[in-house]
Formats: structure tokens, C-alpha cells, sequence
């Protein structure tokens, strides 16, 4: 045999030695293996209904559960015990709460527990076996969720019972003088803030009651008592009569109206708005059907004989050299005032409106006596030097 060919021997008899040591090894692995899983088979199988060891929904342990238990579980810890909590909002010295349940509070349970059984079970028996005997803890989360509508109706709920309109400094007339009666500051719940806050600290957890402070803010009154005591001087004055072409309920409409006026304070630089004052004239603040002008023709009409109010203080205001700002006549001659120097009203429709040119405050007395309507501008004495 040549050397050549004792050289391809060798080489074939290692091949057949590898292929035997491979054969041999895999034999040995495979032999392993299926003991491994044939022994394990039982403590691995015990677990493929349970939850795996150290896997919890929100740090409640739940290794070694089934699905119902752990569903049951985590319900009573979250989802009936969130109903106990309260909302405490603290505005001012008074309180209002807000319980839970009335949140329409809800939790993914289901579908966490089913993320938490889950764990683990997708993987082979050897990957298994090192969870089941060297588990790592693993932690799901709930999510919370709630009714947002039920929070915004609650805001809502604190702000009409919290908020408080500033008051005027206002005058009260005493025989020949003024009485000054002072300001009164308001309050207005910061909401933005209040909501804002609600909506970044409702959450899921249980236990402690939620308790926030409202921020209250002051709202100053938009006439100081300071600014009105300027006023001492009766600048105008003009009445005209109604108690001889005055049906009653003409008259009462005459009195309702400048009563509504009487008391009214413009200050420099404002606009008085007659229907702004007045308001609508409704049958709720009793006004009557009465007689009134349209185009051209006299019909009947709720709040019928209010023109005279707005022109007599028309008329007024004209006698103290203040502008209107808006103002129109009546397409037919009105009997109480010379022609063209009539103010017409319709709310909606036509406003009679005058400026405050001066540097001081105007006061307006309007009141009827002895069947005349009576309006009288008091302002500083400076006004009339």
C-alpha cells in the first residue's frame, strides 16, 4: 500500500470516529433532554393554569393563581374599593365632595389579568422550567379611567356656589345731600386651575381621600366709594306729564321703568344704554299692554308708554350738554315734548344711549309724582361753574 493511500485511509477511519463521537453525543443530549422533560414534565404542567411565581398586577401577588381568583382579587383591592374615596375640595371655610363612585370608575382588570396569566406560558419547557425555578419578579399595571363629564359638573357646582358678584359703591340721597355707601369686593374660583389640578391628581389609588384647596380670587368692584363722593350738585333736571293721557296700565309701565333707572350711576367716560338698563319688558317683571307707536300707526304693545321715560331723560341729559350717542325720534308727533326732541325705544331694536363727557360721575334720581315722570342729573359742582 502506498503511502499515498495509507494517508486516505486515515483520514476516512477519523470521519467514521467523528461520526461515531456525534452520534454518541447527540444520543447522550437527546437522552438527557427526555429525562429532563419526562421528570420535570408533571411540576411544569402544574403550573400551565396558575400564574407563574412573582408575576402581580399593581405589587398584589398573584403567583400560583388562576384567572378568577386573581380577577376576584384584584376587583376587591381597586375596583370596589376605589368607591369608598372621596374628592374633598376645600374653597374658602366651606367644603364640597365628590365621592367616587359617582366616577363611573373602571379598571382593565380583565385584560391585565390575562396579560399576567399569560406570562411565561408562550415559551418552551426549558425556559419554563428556569421561570418557574428562578422567577423574576415581573409587575403589571392597571389602567384607571373615569367619567370626566361628572368632575366638570362638579367644578361647575363649586363655582355657582362660590362665586359672588363685587357690589358698586353706590349713593343714597338724604334730604339735601349724599349718603356714599361703600364697595363691596367679590370672589371668583380660579376653575382653570381647579380643573387642571382635579384632572392631573385623579387616579386609581385607593386609600386616602383626595384633597385639594381651591384658589379663590378677589374681583374689585368697578366703582369705589372714593370716586362718587365728587358728586354734590343737581346739574339737570326735566319732567313731563302722563297722568292725563295715561290708561293705568300706561302708567304702570311709566313706573316700572324709570325705577329701573332711578339710582344709576355713569362714570366718566361710560355709555348709558337704555334697553341695557331697562331690559326687556316681559309680563314676569310686569309690564302691561298699553298703547304704542309702530311706523305710523298707535297699537297696542307690551310696555307701551316707556318712550316718555327715555325721552324725558333724553330731555335731561340734553339740558346738562351731554352727547347721545344713539337716539331716534318716532315717526308720528308724541304730545309731552316739542316735536324732534323725543327718544324712541324698542329692545332689540332701538336704544337710546348717551356718553359721560365729564371728569366726575353722574347720578341719575328718576321717579314719577302726581302723574309726571321726573329725571334729575347730579354730578360735581364743577360742571355747572
Amino acid at each position: 500500500m502506498s503511502r499515498r493511500d495509507k494517508s486516505q485511509e486515515s483520514k476516512r477511519l477519523l470521519r467514521k470516529r467523528l461520526s461515531v463521537a456525534i452520534v454518541c453525543a447527540l444520543a447522550v443530549f437527546i437522552s438527557i433532554s427526555c429525562g429532563f422533560i419526562v421528570y420535570h414534565y408533571n411540576d411544569i404542567k402544574y403550573w400551565d393554569n396558575l400564574i407563574y411565581p412573582k408575576v402581580s398586577i399593581n405589587n398584589i401577588d398573584l403567583s400560583g393563581k388562576t384567572k378568577t381568583e386573581a380577577e376576584s382579587m384584584v376587583k376587591a383591592a381597586y375596583s370596589d374599593e376605589i368607591k369608598n374615596k372621596k374628592i374633598i375640595v376645600t374653597a374658602g371655610d366651606k367644603e364640597y365632595e365628590l365621592s367616587y363612585s359617582n366616577l363611573s370608575p373602571k379598571y382593565n382588570v380583565s385584560e391585565v389579568v390575562n396579560q399576567a396569566y399569560s406570562y411565561g406560558k408562550d415559551s418552551n419547557i426549558f425556559k419554563k422550567y428556569k421561570i418557574l425555578n428562578s422567577p423574576k419578579a415581573v409587575n403589571y399595571t392597571l389602567k384607571f379611567t373615569y367619567d370626566e363629564k361628572t368632575v366638570e359638573t362638579f367644578i361647575d357646582d363649586i363655582e355657582k356656589q362660590v362665586n359672588l358678584d363685587p357690589i358698586n359703591a353706590s349713593l343714597k340721597m338724604e334730604g339735601l345731600g349724599f349718603t356714599v355707601i361703600s364697595e363691596q369686593s367679590g370672589v371668583k374660583l380660579n376653575k382653570n386651575a381647579l380643573k387642571k389640578e382635579l384632572a392631573s391628581k385623579i387616579d386609581g389609588s385607593v386609600g386616602k381621600d383626595l384633597s385639594i384647596k381651591a384658589e379663590l380670587q378677589s374681583v374689585e368692584a368697578a366703582i369705589k366709594a372714593e370716586e362718587l363722593k365728587v358728586v354734590d350738585t343737581l346739574i339737570s333736571s326735566f319732567s313731563t306729564n302722563y297722568g292725563s293721557i295715561s290708561s293705568s296700565q300706561r302708567a304702570n309701565n311709566i313706573k316700572l321703568a324709570t325705577g329701573s333707572i332711578n339710582g344709576y350711576i355713569v362714570m366718566p367716560g361710560d355709555t348709558f344704554s337704555f334697553n341695557g338698563v331697562v331690559g326687556e319688558r316681559t309680563a314676569a317683571k310686569g309690564y302691561q299692554a298699553a298703547p304704542v307707536i309702530i311706523g305710523d300707526k298707535l297699537e297696542d304693545g307690551l310696555g307701551g308708554g316707556i318712550c316718555q321715560v327715555s325721552t324725558t331723560l333724553y330731555n335731561a341729559v340734553n339740558k346738562a350738554g351731554l352727547p347721545s350717542v344713539e337716539r331716534s325720534h318716532h315717526t308720528l308727533p308724541v304730545h309731552y315734548v316739542q316735536e324732534g326732541m323725543d327718544a324712541t325705544v324698542d329692545y332689540g331694536n332701538i336704544d337710546y344711549k348717551f356718553r359721560n363727557d365729564f371728569k366726575y360721575p353722574i347720578y341719575i334720581e328718576g321717579y314719577t309724582s302726581g302723574g309726571s315722570v321726573v329725571f334729575n342729573l347730579y354730578s360735581n359742582s364743577a360742571v355747572v361753574n
